[in-house]
């Protein structure tokens, strides 16, 4: 038996201020949440899962098109066409949206209420599901702590969008705890809201925040995508499937033991060719940190503009026309020596 864990889909999040960006590939960074809820689907497909389980956050609040809920549909049509079942939590995002309430879903899709816990039986699959949508946005209190108990004799599931305990950078939506998620006994917690993949226990149960689908911008960095998990002779099997078409990245280009602007270049192009590498071909972002300490330094911070537009080129040509610069940032100084007293 094998099935998806995601989350945080955010299908046409505004990606808004992209224009100032010089070079930004404007439209394939605002199709991409599309594309990537695409590869979901054809993952689901072509691995031949049983069921999907989305763990809140399929829209970013108010649609601004209608078509973005009808493309939403569609996927979920394609889905249904192939006999997968689909489970969806909705999160914070979700519960704010008030066109979501009306939208009419396919008959393989199933939502957890609002008003309380449920648990879903994936008949005939030996599967229970329990979880429950947000009613609004803001929800204070732990929402794990009235899930039921696990169904003997079955994988349990539970489907939670939360902000765990020590995740202060993220807001606190149903905040819980470790140990309220392993009080209730099931094998599996399928974690929303986080947008950054977290492994937070192995095994009984495991815990997972899979992240978000889609890096929507230079904070969220990495491969995105989903989780892949196989249930084998009650033993659970996952893997994270990168499903994003733009990769976002930080580069640290130490500029320690550079000598001049010829070395930083070369040395930028190595960097920016193994980032490419590493991104699988994908469409990239890249916001370049020069760090360190060395004399180039004033190279750099007396001819910016000629250093950002030579890199910007580098980076073009190391991809093959792949990738973009987002932002140069300039971190590094010169030596103490270098630098002349102050009067």
């Amino acid at each position: 038996m094998k099935f998806i864990h995601c989350s945080d889909l955010h299908v046409d999040s505004p990606l808004d201020g992209l224009e100032r960006y010089p070079g930004a590939p404007v439209d394939a960074l605002r199709g991409a949440t599309r594309e990537a809820l695409e590869n979901l689907v054809e993952l689901a497909i072509s691995r031949r899962v049983d069921f999907v389980v989305i763990a809140g956050d399929v829209f970013d609040g108010d649609w601004r098109d209608i078509n973005t809920g009808l493309f939403f549909v569609s996927q979920m049509r394609r889905l249904d066409r192939a006999g997968i079942r689909v489970y969806v939590k909705k999160g914070n995002h979700d519960a704010a949206s008030e066109i979501t309430r009306v939208l009419a879903m396919p008959s393989n899709v199933f939502e957890f209420p609002v008003r309380a816990a449920h648990t879903f039986r994936v008949d005939p699959l030996p599967v229970a599901l329990h979880g429950r949508s947000f009613p609004e946005r803001a929800v204070p209190e732990d929402l794990a702590a009235a899930y039921p108990r696990r169904v003997e004799g079955c994988l349990n599931v539970g489907v939670l969008h939360t902000s765990l305990s020590g995740y202060a950078a993220h807001d606190p939506y149903a905040p819980t705890t470790l140990d309220t998620l392993r009080g209730l006994g099931y094998d599996y917690w399928a974690l929303g809201h986080v947008h950054a993949r977290q492994v937070l226990r192995e095994r009984e149960p495991r815990i997972v925040y899979c992240g978000n689908l889609q890096g929507r911008h230079a904070g969220e960095t990495g491969p995105k995508g989903c989780e892949l998990v196989e249930w084998v002779d009650g033993e659970l099997r996952a893997e994270p499937v990168a499903l994003d078409v733009v990769r976002w990245a930080r580069l640290a280009l130490p500029i320690d033991g550079l000598r001049d602007a010829s070395d930083v270049l070369r040395a930028a192009e190595r960097a920016f060719r193994e980032a490419h590498e590493r991104a699988d071909g994908r469409l990239s972002a890249w916001r370049l940190q020069l760090e360190g300490v060395g004399p180039v330094h004033r190279w750099l911070a007396a001819h910016a503009d000629v250093a950002h537009t030579e890199l910007r080129s580098i980076a073009d040509a190391a991809s093959g026309g792949h990738a973009w610069i987002e932002k140069v940032r300039l971190l590094c100084r010169a030596p103490a020596a270098a630098v002349a007293p102050s009067a």
